[in-house]
């Protein structure tokens, strides 16, 4: 019999299939449901089916997945095998899912109620698909391979792809379906956003002060959590320190300033985001005083 640490990534594996799959669904009832039937598009390889499928007459979910079969192709050498098994997977999926959402009709007239819930149904799905370490777009892959090839990054060849879509989406259903398919994208880029990083977002600060210890033991009293030191020194006085590395929520932020500040008015203080923390005993800190 195998020991339960070997069965562990299958189960983590399995749990992440689960959750690409659910995914996939949600945002292909997004497309079928609320974007196709006002011509309304979802930007890279979804947008071109989308078009290809309104002159051609033929099934969206059928051109989705042959669409994206030559990146898929053109990545193989590029990504690795878990993420190149995730997307065949979470495209299927949503292949499928768009042949079953067909024949439902859409669920309002009104297009901008179209391109809003559109755009957060495609936002929940794709999102949930990235988080669990899929991706349903064979574009953002060419953008990966072009972007360590030449200067612009991965994000910018993404940008550049989606507006020359939308663009040909304005000759073909009217710029004014063009713009509402610009709202449904960027609706769905910000709820991607929260549902990757996570909306309770936190926030660390790295604290360099004389009274460090004081400063240290005020964060461990008021606000219940542990800190980590760094070791440094200051370039003109090259008098060695311990900077303090803290990280809070983003409701603890403001009391952390105040703790601060009571302590050395003069500290030099940076703070910034933190999308992700792995910590059980940050996530079980003792009790705020």
């Amino acid at each position: 019999m195998k020991s339960t640490e070997s069965r562990h990534p299958l189960i983590i594996h399995l749990f992440h299939f689960g959750l690409i799959m659910i995914g996939a669904v949600i945002a292909a009832a997004g497309v079928e449901i609320f974007l196709v039937p006002d011509n309304l598009i979802d930007g890279g390889v979804v947008g071109i089916s989308i078009m290809v499928s309104s002159l051609a007459g033929m099934p969206l979910g059928l051109l989705t997945a042959a669409f994206n079969i030559p990146f898929l192709y053109m990545g193989y050498k590029y990504i690795g095998k878990t993420f190149l098994l995730s997307c065949i997977f979470g495209i299927t999926i949503f292949s499928v899912s768009l042949f079953f959402f067909h024949p439902i009709p859409g669920f309002t007239n009104d297009v901008l109620l179209a391109a809003v819930f559109g755009g957060v149904l495609v936002g929940i799905g794709v999102g949930i698909i990235i988080r669990s370490g899929g991706s349903l777009d064979g574009t953002e892959m060419v953008a990966i391979i072009l972007s360590r090839k030449t200067t612009p990054t991965v994000g910018q060849y993404i940008i550049f792809f989606n507006l020359l879509i939308m663009g040909f989406a304005g000759l073909l259903f009217g710029w004014d379906r063009a713009m509402y398919s610009l709202l449904a994208y960027f609706i769905a880029y910000k709820v991607i956003d929260v549902v990757v990083e996570g909306i309770d977002e936190s926030k660390a600060a790295m604290i360099v002060s004389s009274e460090w210890d004081e400063i240290t033991r005020a964060i461990e009293a008021r606000l219940g959590r542990n800190v980590t030191f760094l070791q440094g020194e200051g370039s003109h006085s090259r008098n060695e320190t311990k900077v303090i590395y803290a990280v809070v929520t983003r409701i603890e932020i403001a009391k952390l300033k105040a703790i601060i500040m009571d302590v050395d008015g003069n500290a030099f203080v940076t703070i910034h985001n933190v999308y992700e923390v792995m910590s059980k005993r940050y996530n079980n800190k003792k009790s705020i005083h």
